[in-house]
């Protein structure tokens, strides 16, 4: 009697379609499909003027002319926050502690996967006061600073002799009391959502714990060996980089949005994308997960691995960038009394807008260079942004603001802005 034939199991459509959504190539052609449709005046929440890229052109390519008259303009990361009046204060850290090789690379990625998770708004009244350089500064600066003081800190660590790691075991650990410590909340000095980004870290110790694979490595359990992991190639795609943090730290993230079971991490959902499988409507940006992504391809660079095709990730969907087009006209609410209200960052306008600043950026990047007589391998995304469109729009909604904030009203939750 002959056995019977062995059948290969049939794909499983709704794990590409989410393989699918974890990409930067989703966020960047679901963006542009929503951009087509503003254009094309089909929005509900947005009116887009593209003959106002004009005037934003000349600001951002005067804020690079300004912050880098050489036009030598890095890449959009943490390590920039932790740059002040010409002092790096993260390498001569480093520098003190004698890292090389492995354990600096090692020690870089928790620092950058740290100082990412908590980089969320933080609200407008929050400060924190640097003793050791005198600095006074709230919002994403000031959080980078409060992240590397926590890192420095050793409140991260699993080894008392050892501070300047981030152990899974320690992580696991952090209370909201012993962060807001460090980070000198109290009454009078109030941070939006301490407790979600304890939570944040709580959970990034549980998804190192429970990756081995890639985590562990040296007898350690600590997020940055991931860059020991990619680093093993001699060469990779930025894209790389980010579909390795999805595939490994996107339980991370509170997640409303599901295909079946599985969360997706930050994405939204939008009228304006039509499929014919379960991903119709969504939006995907991952906003911190490629931040992070640019943050940790100086570190693999250093380390010896070559980073090719920086452009394949996209422009961070978030409320500077954003505020730049709605400050200069690009982008117009149809009822401009909705500037007044505060916003879910769930809600559809705020998906819209976020989902046209993605798309606008890499317009505006195309702008810039030809402003600036440079191509994409001189000045790639990364560094327009830097340079660039995150700086020029918090210097406009300064002259517009008192505070700065940006030009809508978002209930944020500290894990999405």
């Amino acid at each position: 009697m002959s056995s019977p034939a062995t059948q290969t199991p049939a794909p499983d459509p709704s794990a590409a379609a989410i393989r699918d959504l974890m990409t930067p190539e989703a966020v960047r052609i679901r963006c542009g499909e929503i951009l087509a449709s503003g254009i094309a005046g089909e929005l509900a929440w947005f009116d887009v003027d593209p003959a106002r890229l004009a005037e934003t052109t000349d600001r951002v390519a005067s804020e690079i002319r300004t912050n880098y008259p050489a036009l030598d303009v890095p890449f959009h990361s943490r390590w920039r926050h932790f740059e002040f009046d010409g002092a790096d204060l993260w390498a001569n850290r480093a520098a003190q502690a004698c890292l090389d090789g492995n354990d600096l690379l090692a020690a870089a990625g928790d620092l950058a996967i740290v100082s990412v998770l908590l980089d969320a708004g933080a609200g407008p009244d929050w400060v924190y006061n640097d003793a050791q350089t005198g600095l006074r500064l709230g919002r994403s600066e000031g959080l980078a600073l409060a992240s590397l003081r926590l890192f420095e800190s050793g409140a991260l660590s699993a080894t008392a002799n050892d501070p300047l790691r981030a152990d899974a075991d320690a992580l696991m650990a952090l209370t909201p009391e012993r962060l807001g410590d460090v980070l000198q909340v109290d009454a009078n000095n109030p941070l939006v959502g301490l407790e979600q980004r304890a939570g944040l870290l709580q959970k990034l110790g549980q998804v190192v714990a429970n990756r081995p694979d890639v985590f562990a490595a040296a007898g350690a359990t600590r997020p940055g060996n991931i860059l020991l992991w990619l680093g093993q190639r001699q060469t990779i795609q930025a894209r790389d980089i980010l579909i390795a943090l999805l595939d490994t730290l996107t339980d991370i993230w509170p997640s409303p949005v599901r295909i079946g079971d599985i969360p997706l991490g930050d994405v939204g959902i939008h009228p304006a994308i039509s499929r014919t499988d379960e991903t119709t409507g969504i939006v995907p940006f991952h906003k911190l997960s490629q931040w992070l992504s640019y943050s940790l391809i100086e570190p693999l660079q250093q380390a010896g691995t070559t980073v090719t095709d920086l452009d394949g990730l996209t422009g961070l969907a978030e409320y500077r960038n954003g505020g730049l087009f709605v400050d200069t006209s690009v982008l117009a609410l149809k009822d401009p009394a909705l500037s007044k209200q505060a916003h879910a960052p769930s809600s559809e306008l705020i998906v819209e807008w976020r989902a046209l600043t993605v798309a606008l950026l890499d317009r505006i990047a195309d702008e810039v260079r030809a402003a600036l007589g440079l191509d994409s391998d001189a000045l790639p995304l990364a560094s327009v942004l830097q340079g660039g469109t995150w700086s020029a729009g918090r210097r406009i909604a300064a002259e517009l603001r008192e505070g700065g904030g940006p030009p809508l009203i978002i209930q944020s939750d500290a894990t999405v802005f």
